[in-house]
């Protein structure tokens, strides 16, 4: 188990980074969106290339952040039946999930998702667009975004399965820091109590 805690601990801090980085291809993605716009109404021209390398840039944060959303558990879950049960068989059905359901999915999709990016890629396919894009940096981000997420799939299944054991605390409390604003309105309500009792006495 401690070998699989440190293969654990080296996916996370591998999906931690890229998840840092990988927000910027949204803010690409709309700046061109706001450049192409503008140049559009201004100029009255435009390109497929800017539209497509939009949706490029949109699938690559998507698909290449899948794994950095586990690792911060923002997938979306149906917590209705699960928060009722106890801790022990809420991380039961986690386990089950990553074993026997993302594990297979994620396996599935790189069986078909590899060739068709090296289908792509030999053919050196573009885009049917005229200015389009050649297409295989995209089927590219297929088996990147799966393979991230099901490496960080199993990262959670050790944890879970260590957090049972009793070899490390909870996997599923969020250890999020304070904004500016909640550490300001938490000093004014330590200020105003202070006060209260400043009063009372």
């Amino acid at each position: 188990m401690h070998v699989l805690l440190k293969f654990s601990r080296a996916v996370d801090w591998l999906n931690a980074q890229i998840g840092k980085y990988i927000i910027w291809l949204i803010l690409a993605s709309t700046v061109i969106s706001g450049i192409n716009a503008a140049v559009r109404k201004l100029f009255n021209m435009s390109s497929n290339a800017f539209l497509e390398v939009q949706w490029y840039l949109f699938a690559a944060s998507f698909l290449i952040a899948a794994g950095y959303t586990l690792l911060n558990q923002e997938h979306v879950k149906i917590d209705v039946i699960s928060s009722r049960l106890s801790k022990t068989k809420q991380i039961w059905i986690d386990i089950i999930g990553f074993a026997f359901f993302l594990t297979p999915v994620c396996l599935a999709i790189l069986w078909y998702g590899i060739p068709f990016f090296l289908q792509g890629y030999r053919s050196g396919e573009m885009s049917n667009n005229a200015g389009g894009l050649i297409r295989w940096p995209v089927y590219a981000m297929i088996p990147i975004g799966f393979t991230l997420l099901m490496l960080q799939g199993w990262s959670e299944l050790i944890k879970r399965i260590a957090f049972l054991q009793g070899r490390i605390e909870d996997p599923t409390q969020k250890h999020v820091e304070k904004t500016a604003e909640e550490e300001l309105a938490e000093s004014i309500r330590r200020l105003a109590e202070a006060q209260n009792k400043t009063n009372a006495g």
